[in-house]
């Protein structure tokens, strides 16, 4: 069963707010609601939607202040931000196209033409989100990339340096050098490997680990 999307409805009005749930979970759609603006934030911090949609006039927060907030921050652009208004001048559509808007729709609204703007802009946020993730995964490579040389260049004067060595003879050095040279020559290979790996990075994969973090994958 394939995961729904999510949308963020943010309405102050409580008869509003339940006919969009309603309509919106009917068309399997995952739905979560704010009252105002600073309460929409909140929920942000842990539920991620592809489409907000809110009403202008709310009070704590109204729609526009939300959208600036939303449309400045890293993490939450990319969301498609439809607002609901009555107001109909032109200044008031250049207003809110100026904080970031994504669409506008006028109350009262249509049922289907509601749905068919908030399906619209889950493409258009699909999109942007693999544009997103290709840039990502491409910076990660050329990353990658240029480590793996950085780390190559020291690592074959390393190389040479051990040989050099080998060559001295051995009575003049303690009876564990031999097996002093295996271990470092052990070492030599594995970040020969690693480097290698670096070098040849095609499609990233970011794993967890410990304390939250996250590193690549590598075969």
């Amino acid at each position: 069963m394939s995961e729904k999307d999510k949308i963020l409805v943010v309405e102050d009005e409580r008869d509003t707010r339940f006919i969009l749930e309603k309509l919106l979970t009917k068309n399997n759609f995952e739905v979560l609601s704010a009252n105002n603006g600073k309460e929409a934030l909140q929920l942000l911090e842990t539920y991620m939607p592809k489409v907000i949609l809110a009403d202008w006039t709310m009070p704590i927060m109204d729609g526009l202040e939300l959208c600036n907030q939303i449309k400045s921050n890293e993490k939450l652009k990319l969301i498609y931000y439809i607002i609901l208004t009555a107001r109909t001048s032109l200044r008031d559509r250049v207003t809110g196209l100026d904080v970031g808007a994504d669409d506008f729709l006028m109350k009262p609204i249509e049922n289907q033409e509601l749905v068919a703007r908030i399906k619209s802009g889950i493409r258009i946020f699909n999109l942007q989100k693999e544009l997103k993730d290709i840039e990502h995964s491409k910076a990660v490579v050329e990353l990658a990339c240029t480590i793996g040389h950085k780390i190559n260049n020291p690592l074959s004067s390393l190389k040479i340096a051990i040989e050099n060595l080998k060559d001295f003879s051995t009575s003049k050095l303690p009876d564990t050098t031999e097996e002093d040279f295996q271990i470092i020559e052990q070492a030599i290979e594995r970040i020969q490997t690693f480097v290698h790996q670096l070098t040849h990075l095609e499609n990233p994969e970011v794993i967890k680990y410990a304390d939250d973090s996250k590193m690549i994958k590598f075969d």
